[in-house]
């Protein structure tokens, strides 16, 4: 029923275009708040002839050529079973070149490092109009009690979210468009702007016209998100949507330029937001209303985007293991609690910092500019192996090569006023994946999987032993071997030596990730019949890993099929056909103070231990019924220490 009701959900349909509304454009959509604002008071504050057109036809192009061309025409092409984003798009690419890991990592954590300054800035544009009608009004607080109800509502899923969202966010489109007509009406000379030769004329003959391109770029910094949360809604979905979505926002930009262009020469004062100022006063509380409540919804973009990424991130080994929770059963609907109290924390941090959005936009884009370079890049060679014709190839990197390359030169300007606090976020979580990924390879050196045939005549035999107490009728350890003719040694010391655990029947489970989303299938292979059997679970990797449960339906299908006893094998319990006892046993490991590692291998290990400490245990990431589970500790011994020299004295 997963399975179908997320097929359903991605097909082109009302309720998936209004949800798409509400989930998917909140940050490109909310982007007519500050752009336009940004660009003036970047050009000096002065209502200039070549600060509006030129401003007018960037913005224009960009989201010609960046939004609807790269993402929403070739980029949203590259879907990985109807998943998304830049994770998404390195597992389509990953076997051609290694190398290929060190952008994804870096744009990955960048997009994840944008997205804590697009909460604040969106909710701070909106609840600053309320300036307009006192400028003294306290504006923190407010936005403080936004977002921290925003991040609570997560909990209850993107579905209802979207729902509720999405009739909203049509109320607000419709509103941009109808103001941007009304402003174009009053002054349609606006329309030139289309021309991208006023473009030109901003970047190349006005005064540090160039560096404007760092405020340009608000206009769209939503569209990674946008293909981040392609599995929430369908491509379909947002092409249909992105029509409606993207004839509002030039409308109103438009709107706004032709407000200004009736005011040449004036200058723009601090409160005054060109957006704002395009409404009748009569409009203007209802429009304020309208675009907090539009900013509240553009958290949402980055927010749901963000548990997709960290999502994608755990199944390559790029970042730890947390609770992962799906609130609904449609696909692409999930919740990370840690990362979203993390975002949470980052976003008041922000807010607390900035305080005022205009301080904020110095810090936004310039991380996002980099994931966009590193999609760019993983996108060039995704259509290398599709076999696209190669003039398209070098044309679609030499483009976007040079556009997105002007954007992030433009925008390191931002960073000693506020960027480096994006850059900083970005550093740590790239620190973060950096540490988890280069752990596992490390880990990977110890090879500690045996043939398990030497020891099956040895579990026979204790299984039958009376001299050992009896651990429990049926125990099943969870086991990382892929190979059903193997097994881990630190099982095998588990059984014999820590301490003799004596069982009627062995179970050994194995859960395979797949690239599907949603499979769930398992195989079972009975090794020694009635004695040792191994289950294998291949589940996609959108599919909560709910072993107890799992566990439960397979043992029942098998005592259907007549392939396994479970009924008690104590005389007393046997009789009255009582069912057996199971109990599983889960190995964690810590890292041994008998290795021998190097420095820089040592302080990754003792890193990732400590963060490791703060996830989620393998208890609960496999979903294990706790009153049944048993956890060991064993040392992780990767390279033991040698040659150690001791002299014995009388």
């Amino acid at each position: 029923m997963e399975k179908d009701n997320g097929q359903r959900h991605q097909r082109l349909s009302a309720a998936g275009l209004l949800i798409a509304l509400g989930i998917i454009y909140g940050d490109i959509g909310t982007s007519p708040l500050y752009v336009m604002k940004s660009i003036i008071a970047g050009g000096g504050g002065i209502v200039h002839p070549e600060l509006v057109y030129g401003g007018i036809s960037c913005i224009f192009w960009t989201l010609t050529l960046q939004t609807t061309l790269k993402y929403v025409v070739l980029t949203l092409r590259a879907d990985n079973k109807g998943e998304g984003g830049i994770f998404s798009l390195y597992t389509l690419v990953r076997k051609r070149h290694k190398w290929l890991l060190i952008p994804t990592i870096i744009g990955g954590s960048a997009l994840l490092a944008d997205g804590i300054i697009t909460p604040p800035i969106s909710v701070s544009s909106a609840v600053e109009g309320l300036r307009l009608l006192d400028p003294h009004i306290p504006t923190v607080p407010l936005v403080l009690t936004i977002l921290t109800a925003l991040f609570i509502a997560q909990g209850f899923g993107t579905q209802i979210v979207g729902k509720t969202f999405g009739p909203l966010m049509f109320v607000w489109f419709s509103m941009l468009a109808v103001l941007g007509l009304v402003n174009i009406e009053a002054h349609p000379e606006a329309l030139k702007a289309i021309n991208p030769y006023f473009a030109y004329r901003l970047l190349a003959l006005y005064p540090g016209g160039f560096w404007l391109l760092g405020a340009v770029f608000l206009c769209t910094t939503g569209a990674e998100a946008l293909y981040s949360d392609l599995g929430h809604c369908g491509r379909e979905n947002i092409r249909v949507s992105w029509v409606f979505v993207k004839t509002c926002l030039v409308l109103n930009y438009f709107g706004q330029g032709a407000w200004l262009a009736q005011h040449f020469g004036k200058a723009l004062q601090i409160h005054e937001n060109p957006f704002y100022t395009i409404m009748p006063d009569w409009f203007l509380l209802i429009g304020i209303a309208i675009a907090t409540m539009a900013a509240i919804i553009a958290s949402q973009a980055l927010i749901t985007g963000s548990f997709t990424l960290i999502g994608e991130a755990m199944r390559l080994n790029l970042w730890p293991k947390v609770l992962v929770i799906y609130p609904t059963n449609l696909k692409g609907q999930l919740f990370v609690p840690s990362v979203n109290w993390l975002l949470w924390a980052g976003c008041i941090g922000v807010v607390l910092y900035f305080r005022e959005s205009s301080n904020m936009e110095a810090a936004y884009g310039l991380a996002i500019t980099v994931t966009m370079l590193a999609t760019t890049v993983l996108m060039t060679i995704y259509l290398q192996a599709n076999n696209y014709p190669k003039p398209v190839i070098a044309l679609f990197l030499g483009t976007y090569l040079f556009i997105e390359g002007a954007f992030l030169i433009a925008n390191l300007s931002k960073f000693p006023h506020g960027g480096w606090v994006s850059v900083l976020i970005g550093v740590v979580l790239t620190g973060v994946m950096y540490t988890w990924l280069k752990a596992y390879y490390i880990k990977l050196r110890l090879t500690d999987e045996v043939p398990l045939e030497p020891y099956l005549e040895m579990l026979k035999a204790l299984s039958n032993d009376s001299s050992v107490p009896k651990y429990a009728t049926h125990l099943i350890y969870m086991t990382g071997g892929t190979r059903p003719d193997e097994i881990e040694s630190k099982i095998v010391y588990s059984i014999f030596q820590k301490r003799p655990k004596r069982a009627d029947i062995y179970w050994f489970i194995h859960v395979n990730t797949t690239d599907h989303p949603y499979s769930m299938e398992y195989k079972v292979n009975r090794i020694v019949e009635q004695d040792v059997i191994r289950i294998d679970f291949h589940l996609g990797f959108r599919v909560v890993p709910r072993i107890s449960l799992f566990f439960r339906k397979v043992i029942e299908d098998m005592v259907e099929r007549k392939e396994v006893d479970i009924t008690s094998r104590y005389d007393s319990l046997q009789a009255k056909e009582v069912i057996g006892d199971f109990s599983f046993v889960v190995m964690e490991k810590y890292l041994s103070v008998e290795n021998d590692l190097s420095r820089k291998e040592n302080i990754i290990m003792k890193t990732y231990f400590f963060i490791k400490k703060f996830t989620a245990t393998e208890v609960e990431w496999f979903g294990l019924d706790t009153s049944s589970v048993q956890v060991e500790k064993v040392p992780l011994i990767i390279k033991p220490i040698d040659h150690i020299v001791l002299k014995r004295i009388e």
